[in-house]
């Protein structure tokens, strides 16, 4: 399985920007991110066909958020732009080789980063 470790998060003010990284030991067909705040459900943010790159936005981070990928490093990153308190979150990297990579649903993701913390005040 592929292992994704995460890096990037932190404290910024409401307005700020932050870049998340997650960097995959190997090719994956898919990548994206969720975030889960306390007693919410995992959500998903965005998420990027490698080969194709192919994007898809959650309707809440649409234009601010932006997803893009070092394919060479099989890193992903997550720019977060214009920050909300709402953003506060764990934020965890996510990644499948099966083609139904779907934000509506964690399960359809098979490998998981351990998580960084994003605190918007």
């Amino acid at each position: 399985d592929v292992q994704l470790v995460e890096s990037g998060g932190g404290s910024v003010q409401a307005g700020g920007s932050l870049r998340l990284s997650c960097a995959a030991s190997g090719y994956t067909y898919c990548m994206g991110w969720f975030r889960q705040a306390p007693e919410k459900e995992r959500e998903g943010v965005a998420r990027r066909v490698t080969a194709s790159g192919t994007t898809r936005y959650a309707d809440s981070v649409r234009a601010r958020f932006f997803i893009f990928t070092d394919n060479a490093k099989n890193t992903i990153y997550l720019q977060m732009n214009r920050l909300k308190p709402e953003d506060t979150a764990m934020y965890y990297c996510a990644a499948t080789n099966a083609t139904n990579c779907n934000l509506l649903e964690p399960k359809s993701f098979s490998a998981w980063g351990q998580g960084t913390q994003v605190t918007v005040s």
